[in-house]
C-alpha cells in the first residue's frame, strides 16, 4: 500500500508540476504579448445587484482593467484607461459586440497614469509629476514607442492624481489639486489649468479648487463644468461636494476660505467672505467623492436623458456611515441646474459592504454609457432598450 502511495503521490505532483508550468507559461506569454494579467471574468462581477432606473442595462465591458481610472475614447472606437497603479490601457471591440476584445497594456512602470486623451493620433497621459504623449499610438498598441515629455509638473502627489482633456479651443485641461486637506497654497495648487498640445502658453483657468478630478463641456453653450470634492473632517454632514460651473476663465470657487457656497472655513474663513467666491452650481452629496463627468450626448438613452450631466461617485472614505459609491445625473435647464439624483446604485450594499467604487463616465458612439471602477478592476456598459 506504501508503494502504491507514492506512486500516486508521485503522478499527483508530477501532474500539479506540469499544470503550475502550464499556468506559468500562459501568464508569461500574456505578459509578453502585452495583455493584462488574468483577473476574474464577467460573470465574477455581481453587476445583477446594480439598480437602473427601467429599461436600462448593465453588462461588462471589460473586467480585468485594474485600477481603471480615467476613459478616453479613439476615432476607431478603442477606449483607453488610465490607472491609480502604474499602467495604462487600451481596449479594443473589433468585432463590435459591444465588448473589449483583450485588454492590452500599452504603458508599465508610470507614476499613477490617472488621466487619458486622445487627439490627432496621440494619447496624452497624466502622471503625478507630467504629462506625456505617446504619438501615432493607436498603429502601435502592442508596443508604443518612447513617450514624448509635454510638460513637467508639481510632484506633489496629495490630491497629485490628473484628470485631462482637450476643450473645445483645442487646450489641454488639467487639474492641480491642494496638496492637504486643508491649506492656503498660492497657484497651480488649488486650480484647474490648460495649455497647448505641445506643453507651451500654460494658463490657470479657474482657481479656489481643492481637488478636481472631473470636468467637460456643455455641448450647447461650450461652458466649462467641473466637479470638486469638499474637505474633510467638519462631520459627516458638511460640507457638500460640489458641481460647478465656469463660463469663462478667471472664476474663484472658493477654497480654502469657503465651502460649498456658504461655509465658512473655520481657520480660514474670516480672510474672505463667502460673498467673494463663485458658489456651486449644485451641491452634491457630503463625501460622496465626485470623480468623471460626462455630458451625455448620444441617441441611445430616452430624450429627456440628452445633455443631462453624469457623474461618478467613488464613495466616501471617513463617514461614520458611507455614502456615494454610485453614478448620478444632473439635469440642467437654461444652464442652470435642477434636479440631481441617482442612476445607478448598488456598489455599496445595505450591509455597506463595497464591492466597486465608479471612477468616471464615457459616452460612447452607439449612445452606450461606460463606467469604469477602480476597486473591482473593470469597465461597465450601461445601455437602453425594451
Amino acid at each position: 500500500m506504501k508503494g502504491h502511495g507514492r506512486a500516486a503521490a508521485a503522478r499527483w505532483a508530477g501532474a500539479s508540476l506540469a499544470a503550475t508550468m502550464a499556468l506559468l507559461a500562459s501568464g508569461l506569454t500574456g505578459v509578453l504579448a502585452g495583455a493584462a494579467p488574468a483577473m476574474p471574468g464577467p460573470g465574477r462581477l455581481p453587476v445583477d445587484r446594480i439598480r437602473l432606473p427601467p429599461g436600462f442595462h448593465i453588462d461588462v465591458y471589460a473586467a480585468d482593467v485594474p485600477g481603471a481610472r480615467e476613459l478616453a475614447l479613439a476615432p476607431d472606437g478603442t477606449v483607453f484607461v488610465g490607472s491609480k497603479d502604474d499602467r495604462v490601457y487600451a481596449l479594443p471591440d473589433r468585432d463590435g459586440d459591444h465588448r473589449a476584445d483583450r485588454v492590452i497594456v500599452i504603458a508599465r512602470g508610470l507614476d499613477v497614469p490617472n488621466g487619458v486623451a486622445f487627439r490627432s493620433g496621440a494619447l496624452y497621459v497624466g502622471e503625478i509629476h507630467r504629462i506625456v504623449r505617446y504619438d501615432d499610438i493607436l498603429r502601435h498598441l502592442e508596443a508604443p514607442p518612447p513617450p514624448a515629455l509635454v510638460r513637467e509638473l508639481p510632484p506633489k502627489r496629495w490630491h497629485g492624481r490628473k484628470f485631462i482633456a482637450f476643450g473645445p479651443d483645442g487646450l489641454l485641461y488639467f487639474g492641480q489639486g491642494m496638496p492637504c486637506n486643508v491649506c492656503e497654497r498660492r497657484p497651480p495648487f488649488g486650480t484647474i489649468r490648460r495649455m497647448r498640445p505641445d506643453g507651451t502658453d500654460l494658463q490657470t483657468f479657474a482657481r479656489g479648487v481643492r481637488n478636481s478630478s472631473g470636468f467637460d463641456w456643455d455641448p450647447r453653450t461650450g461652458d466649462l463644468w467641473f466637479t470638486d470634492n469638499g474637505r474633510d473632517r467638519l462631520g459627516d454632514n458638511r460640507p457638500p461636494d460640489e458641481l460647478n460651473h465656469a463660463p469663462h476663465a478667471g472664476m474663484d470657487f472658493g477654497f480654502p476660505y469657503c465651502h460649498g457656497g456658504t461655509i465658512p472655513d473655520p481657520e480660514f474663513g474670516a480672510e474672505h467672505p463667502c460673498s467673494e467666491f463663485t458658489p456651486p452650481a449644485q451641491a452634491l452629496g457630503p463625501h460622496v467623492a465626485p470623480l468623471g463627468m460626462r455630458f451625455y450626448t448620444g441617441r441611445m438613452f430616452p430624450p429627456q436623458y440628452r445633455h443631462r450631466i453624469f457623474i461618478a461617485e467613488h464613495g466616501s472614505w471617513n463617514r461614520s456611515r458611507k455614502i456615494g459609491y454610485r453614478v448620478t445625473m444632473v439635469t440642467l435647464e437654461h444652464g442652470r441646474a435642477v434636479a440631481y439624483q441617482p442612476f445607478a446604485e448598488g456598489w455599496l450594499q445595505p450591509d455597506e459592504s463595497v464591492w466597486g467604487r465608479p471612477v468616471d463616465v464615457l459616452v460612447m458612439p452607439d449612445g452606450a454609457l461606460l463606467v469604469s471602477d477602480d476597486h473591482a478592476g473593470a469597465v461597465y456598459r450601461i445601455s437602453y432598450g425594451p
